[in-house]
């Protein structure tokens, strides 16, 4: 049940590819005015979110109540749910004017990717036999 680098590795490697997918795609994203910071910030708003709740997620797995499981999923969900809104909200906020949606856009794409990443890594770890 120890939680290392192994554990996490398919969600580093995600980050890394959709940084440099990002940083590559700048001159793109620049000419159809798309700001980058945006989707920068977005995908390491994302991985933080993910990091953690993967932790707890994997933490529970090990417990021999199934329903702490289950618990840290539902609380997963709710903890990216909100971190999602809240960084939107903000992010609205601190720039009315300059407000990008299609920055917001491909930050959801950005998050259904961690998604798919987390619940897959998540489900062949479970099919562990300590799992």
């Amino acid at each position: 049940m120890n939680f290392s680098f192994r554990t996490v590795f398919p969600l580093v490697v995600t980050f890394l590819v959709l940084t440099v997918l990002c940083i590559a795609g700048n001159i793109f994203l620049a000419d159809k005015g798309i700001n980058f910071m945006v989707v920068m910030g977005g995908n390491v708003v994302f991985f933080l979110i993910s990091l953690l709740v993967f932790r707890m997620q994997y933490m529970a797995m090990y417990n021999s109540n199934p329903q702490v499981f289950i618990r840290s999923v539902m609380s997963g969900t709710i903890i990216k749910m909100f971190g999602c809104l809240a960084a939107v909200i903000g992010y609205y906020f601190a720039s009315r004017p300059a407000f990008n949606k299609p920055a917001i856009y491909i930050s959801m794409i950005i998050y259904v990717v961690y998604l798919v990443v987390e619940v897959r890594t998540i489900l062949k770890l479970n099919k562990t036999k300590n799992a």
